[in-house]
């Protein structure tokens, strides 16, 4: 009899599973308050004045009610998410970031000699996209093109594998423009989206630089070990030729604008999430204008990118709901409460460095951004008003434990998909990868110091 094997539940289950569990809490929990004050227009929560209050259970109607009422509050940030999935749609329709990194494998064929600088900006490129727009399951693409770049170059899956996933990935946990992770958490924080970019992009340049560091240290071992095979089936795929046209030129150009015009409008003009989701509109309108995309064509794409980002939304919405039925059942205040009791005493520091292991650990049940995001930020904005540290030091513990796990936990899709196009066990890239990892996780805990001591940001 074959033995069945265990399957983690869908995200939407989970998260599920955790509003019902939240309900029966109601019951239980004692009901506390704490005062709140607004600062800056943002609302917090005043250190001491916690007190217990009558209990409010809630019961079957609410529970039903609050993915309702969760989806109401924050139409807003659903509403972002579906355009922006939709605009980066018609991006990839105009095949211009594609048929860039294809023009650079075929330079790498043509120049032996500067594969150590090709593989390198490759792998800044793929950051640069992680940290930008939240590239991820896109990865699954470009593998294919890379896994023959490293089969030319004469080196093994591994290398064909990590230049765009692991790229990508530490991009993604070093993010500074990403919407789904850090504009969705920022939002959530009350804080303004992309704000504290300066310390993010500091941040993105070190784990780039220690990642690319850490590959192109492995690709100098090959070439010593004279390995110059390919395992598998790779090398029957073929690497494109074909040159960026103009129109691709001006969507890459057109890109980088959105990215200044993100940044200068977020600091002189307080952009907030509307007006970030209206630009990424318009830069998808304008790729689909001068890629001269059929009309019904681009609609297509636009609702395939849209439907795409559709599980996030939803995630977003009910995990929302948890935070309602919570709140009106007066137990998110006295979870604080003695959340914030168990850390006292122990630093900002040390108090920090365990946000960030426990959204780490979270993400392996959870492994959405944006889904973790809209489940955690809740409890942790208010958290670390409470422990003297900054909400925007709270959210890159968030984007650490996020993004970083994401490139090791077998519940990602993303990571087992890339393993499996690329025919590389998960033990095989465990052994590989386990080592970076570590170093990438300390290094996040170092760049989460000096916000909690003495860089507010």
């Amino acid at each position: 009899m074959e033995k069945m094997k265990f399957r983690l539940p869908d995200t939407l289950i989970i998260v599920s599973g955790v509003l019902i569990l939240v309900g029966i809490l109601t019951w239980i929990v004692p009901a506390g308050e704490f005062a709140k004050e607004v600062v800056n227009n943002k609302e917090q929560i005043v250190p001491g004045s916690f007190k217990y209050t009558d209990a409010n259970p809630q019961g079957i109607t609410d529970l039903l009610l609050a993915p309702v009422k969760g989806m109401s509050s924050v139409a807003q940030i659903i509403a972002f998410v579906l355009l922006v999935g939709g605009a980066f749609q018609l991006f990839t329709l105009s095949g211009a970031l594609q048929t860039a990194l294809e023009r650079m494998v075929v330079v790498c064929h043509k120049y032996p000699q500067l594969k150590y600088g090709t593989i390198a900006l490759l792998i800044v490129l793929f950051s640069l996209a992680g940290a930008s727009f939240g590239m991820s399951e896109e990865v699954l693409v470009f593998v294919l093109i890379t896994l023959p770049l490293a089969d030319s170059l004469g080196y093994n899956k591994i290398v064909g594998l990590a230049i765009p996933f692991v790229g990508a990935g530490v991009g993604f946990a070093g993010a500074f423009s990403n919407p789904f992770t850090i504009g969705i958490a920022q939002s959530i924080a009350g804080l303004t989206p992309f704000s504290g970019m300066e310390y993010r992009l500091l941040v993105w340049a070190v784990l780039t630089t220690i990642t690319t560091i850490y590959i192109l240290l492995y690709i100098r071992k090959l070439d010593k070990q004279k390995t110059e095979t390919l395992e598998g089936n790779a090398t029957s795929l073929e690497v494109k030729s074909s040159a960026l046209s103009l129109s691709q030129i001006f969507i890459l150009f057109s890109f980088l604008v959105l990215l200044v015009l993100l940044v200068y409008g977020v600091k002189e003009y307080g952009w907030y999430i509307e007006e970030i989701a209206a630009l990424f509109l318009a830069f998808g309108v304008v790729c689909a204008i001068v890629s001269r995309t059929e009309m019904n064509t681009a609609a297509e794409a636009f609702k395939k990118g849209a439907q795409e980002m559709l599980p996030a939304a939803l995630i977003i919405g009910l995990s929302k709901g948890i935070l309602i039925l919570a709140t009106d059942g007066k137990i998110i205040d006295t979870i604080l409460y003695s959340m914030s009791t168990g850390l006292d005493g122990i630093g900002k520091i040390a108090s920090i460095e365990l946000m960030f292991l426990s959204q780490s650990f979270l993400n392996f049940f959870l492994p959405s951004g944006s889904g973790q995001a809209a489940l955690t930020m809740p409890i942790m904005a208010p958290l670390s008003d409470l422990l003297g540290v900054s909400r925007q030091t709270a959210v890159l513990a968030f984007q650490f434990g996020d993004g970083l796990s994401n490139m090791i936990i077998p519940t990602s899709g993303v990571t087992m998909g890339v393993l499996g196009i690329s025919k590389i066990s998960y033990g095989e890239w465990l052994k590989w990868f386990y080592p970076l990892f570590i170093i990438l996780t300390l290094t996040a805990m170092a760049l989460l110091i000096p916000p909690s001591i003495f860089l507010q940001f």
